[in-house]
């Protein structure tokens, strides 16, 4: 039951006073602003009490400040303020006086007034100004003619003011003699024959890979005249790396010569080591010394727009230099051919690099004098100039067979066992399975006559040549998915490559 509040005793008008509402005190709060324990009421009732002139007893001086400040031993009655008498007080002691005179020290008086002036005592440089004074000032006829002046003074006045004007002169007419040449007729300076070539450009890549490039020539016993290509020496050894079809005929006809000419004027008779028909590649060694064998990099990190150089031998203009950049990569191109077997196909480095008959197996280099590609066919409008379609097998496979060949290994290609031909239309683009090995890859893969292949690894493919290309591409043995179309179906299947 709740007390009700009693008006009558309070009135009707007031009301009680309401119960006193005390905040919850935080104690961390508490710990920090309390009154230490036991302590209630002020703080001032711990402080002692004041005595009757109204300050607190201080106690004696610390033990350090003490020691600072008291007297030495030995002198308790010696007061320590100056001596009496410079103020008028006392009489000064004697011996004191010249410390306190103004003639010893006027800084040190200490009954002088505090003033603001110059310096008591003057320094040399001010002694040496008041003592000079300024001279009499001559006027021109007074200088000439009123002897003030010793002559002999005179006479080396004019002898500047002549020299003065004489140079002034001579600085004019140089001037109008420039200023009637720049406005007259034009002199052509004649400029010494020099040329900057800073490293990376065509001229210095030229003058470092240009002596590990060769020219090579397959004659017949007792003929002048034979056929022209061209060489990388790729091996301190004497081993050259260059295309297939350039030393074709010494494969076939032993009696063939094969000479090879080096930029300093040396020649050696070659020998061809071996060579892999269906990839267009050879190497041919010679017994030569002290030669320059070129840098090969990674055709593999080209992207179309790099600066590539052209070194080769066209029409069997020896060491000719061409520059131009990566017009594509993964370009498929056709090789080999020769000799009745079905030819091959490639994964070529495209350049507008201009390059002709005579430049196959050459070296093409990036703008570091790395060798990335061996130069191997164009394709011609009309005749057989270079329309800036220049092609090279990419050096990452070109070395990976030349140095097979110089083990003396067999290069195998791989093999899939399918005849396909380009097609297009609404539906499908590729190559269309025309035959097809009943025991190949392809069939024991499933792949049936009349499928049209549309992918090969990662390649797409657009006509025959891109399945020729993306199928040498692969090692043999290698796991490869071909994506096909059947029946408007889009299908998949992993064909385990042969070797050809």
């Amino acid at each position: 039951m709740t007390e009700q509040p009693n008006h009558e005793q309070h009135g009707e008008d007031r009301l009680p006073p309401r119960p006193l509402d005390k905040p919850a005190v935080d104690p961390a709060l508490a710990a920090t602003f309390g009154r230490p324990h036991g302590v209630e009421g002020a703080f001032d009732k711990l402080s002692a009490p004041a005595r009757g002139n109204g300050h607190r007893p201080l106690g004696p001086p610390p033990e350090s400040l003490a020691e600072a400040f008291r007297r030495p031993e030995g002198a308790e009655g010696v007061l320590l303020e100056r001596p009496a008498g410079g103020n008028g007080s006392a009489k000064a002691d004697p011996a004191e006086a010249a410390l306190w005179s103004h003639a010893a020290n006027p800084w040190r008086d200490p009954g002088a007034g505090a003033v603001l002036g110059g310096p008591a005592v003057a320094t040399e440089d001010e002694e040496e100004q008041a003592e000079r004074k300024p001279g009499a000032q001559l006027s021109l006829p007074e200088v000439l003619f009123g002897r003030r002046v010793k002559p002999r003074a005179l006479a080396l006045l004019g002898v500047i003011a002549l020299l003065v004007g004489a140079v002034g002169g001579l600085v004019g007419w140089w001037f109008a003699s420039a200023g009637e040449s720049l406005t007259g007729s034009a002199n052509i300076a004649e400029a010494e024959a020099a040329k900057e070539r800073p490293a990376g450009s065509v001229a210095d890549i030229a003058k470092r890979v240009a002596p590990a490039v060769v020219s090579i020539q397959v004659t017949a016993p007792g003929a002048d005249n034979g056929s022209l290509g061209s060489g990388v020496v790729i091996d301190g050894q004497g081993y050259l790396l260059t295309n297939y079809h350039v030393i074709a005929d010494a494969v076939t006809n032993k009696q063939m010569i094969v000479t090879v000419f080096f930029t300093d004027g040396r020649q050696a008779i070659g020998r061809v080591v071996g060579g892999d028909l269906k990839g267009d590649l050879a190497v041919v060694k010679v017994d030569t010394p002290n030669l320059t064998v070129v840098q090969v990099g990674k055709s593999g990190d080209l992207a179309p727009g790099d600066a590539v150089v052209a070194i080769g031998s066209p029409l069997g203009l020896q060491n000719t230099v061409t520059a131009g950049v990566v017009s594509a990569v993964n370009r498929p191109m056709i090789a080999g051919g020769d000799e009745g077997q079905a030819p091959g196909a490639y994964y070529a480095v495209q350049t507008d690099a201009p390059i002709n008959h005579g430049n196959s197996g050459g070296a093409l280099v990036d703008s570091t004098g790395a060798l990335v590609g061996i130069n191997s066919s164009i394709k011609t409008a009309q005749g057989d100039g270079s329309i800036g379609l220049g092609f090279a097998i990419p050096s990452d496979k070109a070395m990976k067979v030349a140095k097979a060949l110089i083990k003396g290994e067999t290069i195998k290609h791989a093999d899939i066992g399918i005849n396909v031909a380009s097609v297009a239309g609404s539906t499908s683009t590729g190559a269309r399975v025309q035959n097809l090995a009943p025991e190949g890859p392809g069939a024991k893969a499933g792949i049936r006559e009349g499928d049209v292949i549309i992918k090969i690894g990662d390649h797409p493919v657009r006509a025959a040549l891109d399945f020729l290309a993306g199928v040498d591409d692969k090692a043999p043995g290698e796991v490869v998915p071909v994506q096909l179309v059947r029946d408007k179906a889009v299908l998949t299947v992993d064909v385990t490559l042969g070797s050809a």
